[in-house]
């Protein structure tokens, strides 16, 4: 798995778009581009699949732009990575398992299989609204995740 940078870019807008439309105020791709420096055309872009996978709408007009079709409990970060149209899968194993003659018997096969929904199952489990609350007092990027590991070393 290999997420892309629109993977990326379209997490990272949500989340900004989840702290910038606050009682759902929609929120323009020029404020969200100048927030995360990210460029405006790939934003939109990005927003286009969004919109078309039901996760934010849009208003138009002065003072329009973009917020959530559902409440932040409800948008998952798999959603979100989805719709971008990044692939979630470790590996294509189980994709090509009508062209693999050992199937029957390949038991790495049914690791792949269990790996890849691990994966899955993981992203769906993290909702916005849980990223917001969880690091709700993280202001500067920080490297480390755990910074108590640092201390014991």
């Amino acid at each position: 798995m290999n997420i892309t940078t629109r993977g990326r870019y379209a997490l990272r807008a949500s989340l900004a778009l989840a702290k910038l439309g606050t009682n759902g105020d929609p929120v323009s791709i020029n404020s969200l581009s100048e927030k995360e420096n990210i460029s405006s055309v790939f934003l939109e872009q990005i927003f286009f699949r969004l919109r078309k996978a039901g996760i934010v709408t849009s208003i138009r007009g002065p003072g329009g732009g973009f917020c959530f079709a559902k409440s932040l409990d409800e948008l998952t970060v798999r959603q979100i990575l989805e719709a971008a149209g990044e692939n979630l899968e470790l590996t294509f194993c189980d994709k090509s398992s009508d062209n693999c003659d050992r199937i029957g018997q390949c038991l790495s096969h049914c690791v792949w299989v269990d790996v890849n929904q691990l994966v899955k199952n993981y992203f769906n489990n993290i909702t916005l609204s849980s990223i917001l609350e969880k690091y709700k007092n993280v202001t500067a990027i920080n490297t480390n995740p755990n910074p108590e590991a640092e201390k014991h070393e």
